[in-house]
């Protein structure tokens, strides 16, 4: 997940701070001659193989994987997608031409290694006494009361059966305003090259790991008495690691996310993050097609059972429905500018079916990092503004506040932190709608959010023109909130 990006923004969370080192690249899209090109020895790197879903043809293409000198790491016969390894430079060209394979992409283009660091804006302990009732540090919860939290929890909870999937960088299991909604059994994690690992250790933060912790307190920390609370504070939470300790979420770990989602049935699940390296996958390079088809295989698969996906919209202030460059991939290696199209998705938020979330500041306007566009955005949530929109609150932190590891308490900003509030409210609706599919659930979503029409001028936030947008659209659809600003306590009466 990197830091969105502003400057970078895998992660969809803007306030910390992340090194990439770089590697050789593997060139995409190389013409093959018939006789198959020669064996040249480079980094060791993953690829994604689809092929039919069925036992029989993934067994024979994992044995053209082994008659290429070539790794398995780990199949999903469920949605025909092999993880490969291999040091062959030529190793997927050859494999294109084996009998079942359908495409192969490499999933990165740097070497598998390891690791950078993130750090998040540590809050400072109350001042004071909070009020009876409230969580201590509640009054710097600018973001609950915009949207009503505070008397959604006077109708309902959340319950306890629905259980929303976090996939991101683990969730600190001890944390006081965590560890007893946190489902140990549904835990997992994806970075060991794209096979789970439920090993308690395993989904547990790395040096990078604040990231999932403060998502995580944002849908569901516990109204305890200790620090915050969540939307949803009586939901189960299920840690699903996707992002490695150098900030990165590789097409293998998504994959797995996605599918142990599907197989553990969960209702929702929370993505704050794009799939590395490529911020967009566009149809005509042969590594990106390789890497949308198999991503779109694992989401369509937890769909399938019932999964509803929440997503970020980004954080580079692009406009989704009208996007020409991408200055920001490969973002593991050396990034460069390119021209995109429509057909170069950015994953997985634009894939079908998946809850979209642009970012509002305290003063319920977009963003001004925020990623937006017209049939692309679903909602918008406060996701913070440090610059332009600051709270009348004891800390007047613009950012959002929430659980990092180590029993603490602190502030980033992002669509990324947008995104688990509307995960939240989403948990709120499934509790009192145990009933409802993933597509009713959005329905409700969109329903009960607050219209907010696009601004009367333009869209320049510090007047220097750095973040001009244009927002398309009426006040009930359009480019920067969608169908409008979340609402905690409209979503929990309307069950009333």
């Amino acid at each position: 997940m990197s830091v969105p990006r502003i400057s970078r923004t895998r992660y969809a969370a803007v306030g910390v701070a992340l090194a990439t080192a770089g590697a050789l690249a593997l060139p995409s899209g190389t013409a093959v001659a018939a006789s198959g090109p020669e064996s040249t020895t480079g980094p060791l790197l993953s690829y994604v193989v689809n092929t039919k879903a069925n036992h029989g043809q993934v067994q024979k293409v994992e044995k053209a994987i082994t008659t290429l000198g070539g790794t398995v790491v780990y199949s999903y016969e469920q949605i025909g997608v092999v993880i490969a390894r291999s040091t062959d430079t030529q190793f997927a060209a050859k494999l294109r031409q084996a009998k079942g394979v359908e495409s192969v992409g490499a999933s990165r283009t740097k070497g598998i290694t390891a690791s950078e660091d993130r750090v998040a804006e540590v809050a400072a302990a109350p001042a004071g006494a909070s009020a009876a009732g409230e969580e201590p540090l509640w009054a710097n919860q600018w973001d609950m009361r915009q949207i009503g939290v505070d008397k959604a929890h006077k109708l309902s909870l959340g319950s306890n059966k629905v259980t929303v999937g976090v996939l991101d960088s683990g969730i600190d299991g001890t944390h006081e305003d965590l560890a007893a909604n946190i489902d140990a059994s549904q835990s997992v994690s994806c970075i060991d090259g794209g096979k789970p690992n439920t090993a308690w250790d395993a989904w547990q933060p790395g040096v990078d790991g604040d990231h999932g912790t403060h998502v995580a307190g944002s849908i569901a920390a516990a109204k305890n008495g200790k620090g915050i609370e969540g939307i949803a504070p009586n939901v189960k939470l299920a840690a699903v690691k996707v992002v490695d300790d150098g900030g990165f979420i590789y097409p293998e770990y998504a994959i797995c996310g996605f599918v142990w989602a599907g197989e553990h049935k969960f209702k929702i699940t929370n993505n704050s993050y794009f799939v590395d390296p490529w911020m967009f996958n566009c149809q005509n390079d042969a590594d990106q097609a390789a890497i949308t088809t198999a991503v779109r295989r694992a989401v369509e698969f937890s769909q399938r059972k019932g999964v509803l996906n929440v997503a970020a919209a980004g954080n580079e202030n692009i406009d989704l429905a009208h996007k020409t460059k991408d200055v920001a991939s490969p973002d593991d290696t050396t990034p460069g500018e390119r021209p995109i199209t429509q057909d170069c998705l950015n994953l997985p938020t634009e894939l079908d079916g998946v809850v979209a979330v642009s970012s509002v500041g305290v003063n319920g306007e977009k963003s001004y990092y925020s990623s937006y566009g017209k049939n692309k955005v679903t909602v918008a949530a406060p996701g913070g503004d440090r610059r332009y929109q600051i709270p009348n609150t004891p800390d007047q932190n613009g950012r959002v506040l929430s659980t990092i590891p180590g029993g603490q308490y602190g502030y980033m900003q992002g669509t990324s932190m947008a995104s688990p509030h509307a995960a939240g409210v989403l948990a709120l609706l499934a509790s009192t709608h145990p009933w409802a599919s993933a597509d009713e659930l959005t329905e409700l979503l969109t329903n009960q959010a607050e219209s907010h029409a696009c601004p009367t001028s333009p869209y320049n936030p510090g007047g220097a023109g750095e973040w001009t947008a244009t927002c398309e659209g009426g006040a009930d659809d359009n480019g920067f909130y969608g169908a409008g600003i979340i609402n905690a306590e409209k979503a929990v009466q309307w069950w009333r």
